[in-house]
């Protein structure tokens, strides 16, 4: 924790060498969790309280992205369930030429969340090998993450 302190508590130039990256669903119906509404007994199956169905599934895009100080980057589309493999496939196809498009030194710190896939050997290797610096990130806090 007194880590975790120390790191957050860094000057702004080192936050200014920081590539933040996530990735998200966004669905194009609805929600994948429930859908709550509020309304009288007897509104309950007025047009404007129900949701109607969709035939061909609810349907969805995954997308991978990133941004610095500088501004932001490009979005990848990722088209199946994203495994380590696709994960370092995507970073030998866009990270370094992201950092450099976003006016970033050779020497940036990249950020990613304790995700399986993020934090499998095969990732790490591929870090080291590349000589990418990963910032250090607490278990359990999406909330920090500014994307």
């Amino acid at each position: 924790m007194i880590l975790q302190k120390l790191i957050y508590g860094k000057k702004k130039d080192y936050w200014r060498q920081i590539l933040w990256s996530d990735e998200t669903k966004i669905n194009v119906f609805e929600s994948d969790g429930r859908i709550y509404v509020r309304r009288e007994r007897c509104n309950r199956y007025l047009k404007k309280y129900l949701t109607p169905t969709v035939k061909h599934g609810k349907g969805n895009i995954k997308l991978q992205g990133c941004f610095s100080y500088n501004g932001v980057d490009r979005l990848e589309i990722i088209k199946r369930n994203m495994d380590t493999i696709m994960y370092t496939k995507i970073f030998n196809k866009n990270l370094k030429k992201s950092a450099k498009d976003l006016g970033l030194d050779e020497n940036f710190v990249f950020q990613q969340d304790n995700d399986p896939k993020h934090t499998a050997k095969i990732t790490d290797d591929w870090f080291e090998k590349n000589d990418i610096n990963v910032l250090d990130w607490p278990s359990q806090s999406p909330d920090l993450n500014p994307i």
